[in-house]
């Protein structure tokens, strides 16, 4: 920096007046409370990446996810929950460096107000040495002020009693004249004594407040630098973890271009293979013929459904004694 702001436009023309002071001041304030701020943020971001790390790492791996999987994509499966616990290992740490960023700005924090301390502690005595003295002398002045009125008021007495015989009276009003005249010239010296002593003390203070605005400038500047430089290692931070995840991620999409569907199947049919010979057809078989009925080759498997043949004719006729009767509710046994 060339120059510097802010003791070129901080003054006040009141003599007593802080103002420009607890402007730069307030404006201090108002960045410690920012740098806090981050600071909390950062600890909080912090949080969310640990309890999403945890979370992460809790579901890679207890959750299954596809055990059952054989041979190519099996494998993939395994790539793919090793960088998954990868990526929650990444955010865990990601986590503990962001609380490292959080104590850091703490740390700065605490150092400018400690430097901030000395420069408000010789700052608030000037002000206060330069609120004294100004008293003072205000003081000063009005018995300077009113001493020379009681001399004034002393003369036109002693010009008023001239032409007065009684020269008792008139003694009284030369001695009361000659102690008003020696009043005046010890209170204009004590006026003029502590106006040079004001006028040191505003010198003093004014000194002083030029090295208070240097300072706090320079700090403010550091403030400012470090707050930015802070910031920009946060979003690297955040940035860095998307590229590692995504270079974790691309471990499982490699994976997964070995991942082959055909070696998969073969791989499951030798490995679950029953036979390659089918089941031979069940013949139809009828409950009245000795005989087995050879279903020809290229039918149907299952039973046969044709009609069945037409059924046994009985032994016995109606004219038979042992044939029942059914009209007349009767039964006749031989």
């Amino acid at each position: 920096m060339t120059r510097s702001l802010f003791k070129g436009n901080f003054w006040s023309a009141d003599i007593l007046s802080t103002v420009g002071y607890d402007s730069i001041i307030q404006h201090l304030n108002n960045g410690r409370k920012n740098c806090k701020e981050f600071e909390e943020f950062l600890k909080e971001r912090a949080a969310v990446e640990e309890r999403y790390g945890k979370d992460l790492l809790s579901l890679s791996r207890k959750k299954p996810c596809g055990q059952s999987e054989t041979n190519t994509l099996k494998r993939a499966l395994e790539v793919f929950k090793q960088q998954v616990d990868s990526v929650a290992q990444c955010h865990i740490q990601l986590a503990q460096s962001l609380r490292e960023e959080a104590r850091k700005m703490e740390e700065f924090r605490e150092k400018q107000k400690l430097q901030r301390k000395k420069t408000e502690l010789v700052m608030d005595a000037v002000h206060k040495q330069k609120s004294l003295q100004f008293k003072k002398t205000m003081d000063a002045k009005k018995n300077y002020e009113q001493k020379c009125r009681d001399k004034d008021e002393a003369e036109q007495a002693v010009s008023r009693s001239a032409n007065l015989v009684n020269p008792k009276q008139q003694e009284k009003l030369f001695v009361k004249l000659a102690t008003s005249k020696t009043a005046v010239e010890d209170s204009d010296k004590a006026y003029m004594l502590h106006v040079s002593t004001l006028d040191k003390v505003r010198e003093e203070w004014q000194s002083e407040h030029i090295k208070a605005c240097e300072a706090f400038e320079a700090q403010e500047c550091e403030r400012i630098n470090f707050f930015r430089n802070a910031l920009w290692l946060h979003v690297n931070q955040l940035s860095q973890q998307c590229v590692t995840s995504d270079e974790m991620y691309e471990q499982v999409r490699k994976s997964l271009e070995m991942c082959s569907i055909q070696k998969d199947i073969e791989y499951f049919v030798n490995q679950r293979k029953t036979g390659q010979i089918p089941p031979a057809p069940i013949m139809y078989e009828n409950f009245y013929s000795p005989q087995k009925n050879v279903v020809p080759p290229g039918k149907a498997t299952g039973p046969n459904l044709a009609r069945r043949g037409p059924l046994p004719i009985p032994k016995t006729s109606p004219d038979d004694p042992d044939y029942s009767l059914v009209d007349d509710y009767s039964l006749l046994y031989q």
